[in-house]
């Protein structure tokens, strides 16, 4: 039997095999996920009402009967159909299906909080013949996952049939609504192992341009066109800018040159924005005036 024991389980604390021996399942197939309503370990009114086992967001686990035995935690009535007994492992989560309710709030748990149940998961879907998916009924949020009224819940044909992750929600018999619009999709990816870690979204690489490249430009184009550019890339940025600023004509277009249009934009930028006055304002393209226009239109200036 101890085969039946998940090795990374606390299997002592609250083992309640000894006091309340369910049936042996020959073939768990089924997964039923729950909440506790809680924000500690329940004591489960001395295991009458206990799961199999109990997982806490920081990844521990308690165990409370064996893994091939029928718990505790569903409404079994009588003349209709096997809940506890029909090959189905239940795992409570503490915490709340309920947003504001007490403790870890599950349908938004983190890939960390998850970590845990997933290791245990897939644990059981390696030992046992249940299938790494989720029922095809929704998995709706609570309250409207209560009772029976939303079409969550399957009859007692989709139960009886059913192998693979469920919630207390879908489970006929029952009307709890836990554990809400929990992310099932995201904890079998953790499971099969196929989730990609969220990364930030990496930001563009702003445009660069040099001042010393700038001053090349300007004393070969200024004062008249000479029919070459000398870094038009760089120049169209700064005159992007410039119409920006509303100191270029917007329907100017620009050529990549250096010419009178544009150094008069720039001048004007810099005795009016910058309030340069002298050769400050209408000399060459200083490292200070260029910084000024690169950070606020979204270019790095450099020397």
């Amino acid at each position: 039997m101890t085969a039946h024991i998940y090795p990374g389980a606390d299997a002592k604390t609250q083992w309640f095999h000894s006091r309340y021996a369910g049936d042996t399942m020959p073939h768990p197939n089924v997964i039923v996920l729950h909440t506790t309503e809680g924000s500690t370990w329940p004591d489960y009114n001395g295991g009458a009402v206990a799961p199999t086992f109990t997982v806490l967001a920081d990844g521990s686990v308690r165990q409370h009967f064996y893994a091939n035995e029928s718990a505790r935690a569903l409404v079994n009535a009588a003349g209709g159909v096997q809940t506890n007994t029909l090959n189905a492992v239940q795992i409570e989560l503490v915490g709340t299906c309920s947003k504001g309710g007490p403790g870890v709030f599950w349908p938004g748990a983190t890939d960390a909080q998850l970590a845990g149940l997933a290791k245990l998961v897939k644990w059981l879907t390696s030992t046992y013949p249940i299938p790494l998916k989720s029922t095809a009924k929704p998995w709706l949020p609570y309250p409207t996952s209560y009772g029976s009224r939303s079409g969550q819940r399957m009859n007692f044909d989709e139960w009886e049939s059913f192998a693979g992750i469920c919630g207390h929600q879908h489970v006929p018999e029952n009307d709890h609504g836990d554990p809400g619009a929990f992310p099932v999709a995201r904890l079998i990816e953790l499971v099969a192992g196929t989730s990609t870690p969220s990364k930030p979204t990496p930001r563009p690489s702003k445009p660069v341009v040099s001042v010393a490249h700038l001053n090349k430009a300007r004393a070969k184009d200024i004062p008249a066109a000479t029919g070459h550019t000398t870094y038009p890339a760089e120049v169209r940025i700064v005159e992007a800018a410039l119409k920006a600023e509303g100191f270029l004509n917007s329907a100017y277009a620009s050529d990549g040159s250096w010419g009178t249009m544009t150094d008069r934009a720039f001048n004007r930028f810099r005795r009016e924005v910058l309030h340069l006055t002298g050769d400050d304002a209408t000399g060459s393209v200083g490292l200070y005036s260029l910084t000024q226009l690169a950070s606020r239109h979204g270019f790095t200036a450099k020397p």
